[in-house]
């Protein structure tokens, strides 16, 4: 049975492209990532495919550790723009798309995160974005003043505590707080603005916020994650979630779990849009599109293969390239961890098939093919209720971002499963979610976080 509606579409952008060999593509520009052009003409693509958002990615270290020892020299990865001026440089440059960066809980104060994401949403007319990550490396603990990461546990409670303060303070202003009355020399009404007075274990805040009510209410909130901890949140209070699988039934028992959590905290289940990452190699002949991918797959160095993977599983470097895989060395994100040896097991890799894997798409699902075996496999995924979208994580920005916009999103149109027009000015609009409605409204507004995972951790 076909399923009614469309499917959303966003483009990730890291670096060049999610491939770790895009740099070395005789089309690469020298400067690497800090060329804001190449980020303005994927965005300008990914606009004309009309496409719901780009989305940008972020690390706050350069990979100190070097492993295995030279990965790093080897990597364009260690040098990138920061996202958030990214966005509101991209901001006047685009119309219709959606902005999302990426910013961390762990290394910001909740006023100012809310304050420039406030920002944006109104340079942008509403099309703001922030996801929401916890920081976990120890490289990037020692760039403020730590010597070591913060543990697990410790790290979601601070996030949880930050989203409730941020959802707060973007609730400052009610919609008609302004009113500019030039005659009576009244600019807002006092009565229309709240102060958070937000006291908990890790903040303490004041407010109001210094933006009023955005245009969108507020910006929308993505996050990634696939721990129980990380699925309750989603389920409660987040827009977007990002997720990483490359089998279509474990991308369903994903989508069910996260979306059956929903009816409880009051929420319809089109509140949250799932978008598993997608890295398409797509050609007018198969085998044209296979020879994109081998070429690139033919530019990994082997240290850069092992240094993809230590992010997520460690130093595997002490093991055979080329026989079957038996362990990881203690993964740094057990999600991801999990996930690896899952893979792994499944289908007998060896190390160096694993980082060709995570090197091809840094671990998003690899799909190679015409404009129309992609699209079926697209299609298929979303009809299965494994996915309300993708996250396009292209190989290479902007070229397959360009390739992409010419031949696969005009055969989604032609199957109806994608929009042939924005339907909306502001992002929330268009990726069909209800409005955001203030906690000071007469509605209960936004869930506190901190509270649904208390409540996750009593129940399990």
């Amino acid at each position: 049975m076909k399923r009614s509606g469309k499917m959303k579409l966003g483009l990730s952008m890291r670096s060049l492209g999610y491939h770790v060999a895009a740099w070395r593509h005789p089309d690469a520009p020298p400067l690497g990532a800090l060329n804001f052009e190449s980020f303005y003409w994927a965005a300008q693509a990914a606009e004309r495919a009309k496409f719901d958002m780009v989305f940008f990615a972020d690390s706050l270290s350069v990979r100190g550790r070097d492993e295995p020892k030279g990965a790093a020299a080897r990597s364009s990865w260690n040098l990138e723009l920061e996202p958030i001026t990214v966005i509101s440089a991209l901001a006047p440059l685009t119309k219709n798309i959606g902005l999302v960066a990426t910013a961390s809980t762990t290394y910001n104060e909740p006023f100012h995160l809310a304050r420039k994401f406030a920002s944006v949403d109104f340079i942008s007319g509403g099309r703001a974005g922030w996801n929401m990550v916890t920081s976990w490396s120890d490289d990037e603990a020692k760039n403020f003043s730590q010597t070591h990461t913060k543990d697990y546990d410790f790290r979601y409670e601070r996030g949880a505590e930050f989203i409730d303060v941020v959802n707060g303070l973007w609730d400052s202003w009610d919609d008609d707080a302004i009113e500019r009355n030039q005659q009576s020399g009244v600019f807002y009404d006092a009565t229309k603005v709240h102060s958070l007075n937000h006291v908990g274990k890790h903040f303490k805040v004041a407010g109001p916020l210094t933006v009023a009510r955005t245009p969108q209410g507020r910006p929308i909130i993505v996050q990634a994650g696939e721990s129980e901890q990380g699925r309750e949140i989603a389920a409660a209070s987040a827009d977007v979630v990002y997720t990483a699988s490359d089998e279509i039934q474990r991308a369903k028992a994903f989508y069910a779990s996260v979306k059956g959590r929903m009816e409880k905290y009051g929420r319809p289940m089109d509140a949250l849009k799932i978008l598993p990452g997608l890295t398409p190699f797509v050609g007018r002949t198969l085998q044209e599109a296979q020879d994109k991918h081998d070429q690139l797959q033919e530019l990994i160095d082997p240290l850069v293969g092992l240094g993809a993977l230590s992010r997520k599983v460690g130093d595997l470097s002490d093991l055979p390239l080329d026989e079957p895989l038996t362990r990881i060395a203690g993964a740094r994100m057990k999600s991801a961890g999990d996930k690896v040896m899952a893979i792994v097991k499944e289908e007998n890799l060896t190390l160096r098939q694993l980082y060709q894997r995570f090197a091809s798409a840094n671990g998003s699902r690899v799909v190679i093919g015409t404009a129309s075996q992609i699209a079926d496999t697209m299609q298929e995924w979303y009809e299965a209720y494994a996915a309300d979208g993708f996250n396009i994580t292209a190989a290479r920005l902007p070229a397959d971002m360009e390739s992409f916009g010419e031949l696969v999103v005009p055969e989604l149109q032609r199957r109806g499963v994608f929009r042939t027009e924005y339907e909306a000015s502001t992002l929330r609009e268009n990726l069909g979610l209800p409005s955001a409605e203030s906690r000071y409204a007469g509605g209960e507004g936004v869930r506190s976080v901190t509270e649904i995972l208390a409540a996750a951790g009593a129940a399990s």
